[in-house]
């Protein structure tokens, strides 16, 4: 069973930073696609970002404030998150593919507000 580890949440203000991070229980290159998406209270779960192969894809709406990344040595897969604003505030869950098997993390709670 793949363990996929959220951490880097929290409160912060609106046009403020937070760097998520995602550390998966088998090595990243396992994966054909890792990915975050997020839920807003009420709202069905959305693609923020995906990597894949060092090609990354992005949500229009978090285009040029976000960005994924992977760390290979740490075996950590990162979303850079600048100019937060408030429509931001969701959980963000971490999402990994291999083949037809999907898996997700826990989620982790953040919070754009004053």
């Amino acid at each position: 069973q793949v363990q996929l580890v959220e951490s880097g949440g929290g409160l912060v203000q609106p046009g403020g930073s937070l760097r998520l991070s995602c550390a998966p229980s088998r090595n990243i290159f396992s994966f054909s696609i890792m990915g975050w998406y997020r839920q807003a209270p009420g709202k069905q779960r959305e693609l923020v970002a995906t990597i894949s192969g060092g090609s990354t894809n992005y949500a229009d709406s978090v285009k040029g404030r976000f960005t994924i990344s992977t760390h290979n040595n740490k075996n950590v897969v990162y979303l850079q998150m600048n100019s937060l604003e408030p429509e931001d505030t969701a959980v963000y869950y971490c999402n990994a593919v291999e083949r037809e098997l999907v898996y997700w993390g826990q989620g982790t709670q953040v919070t754009v507000s004053s």
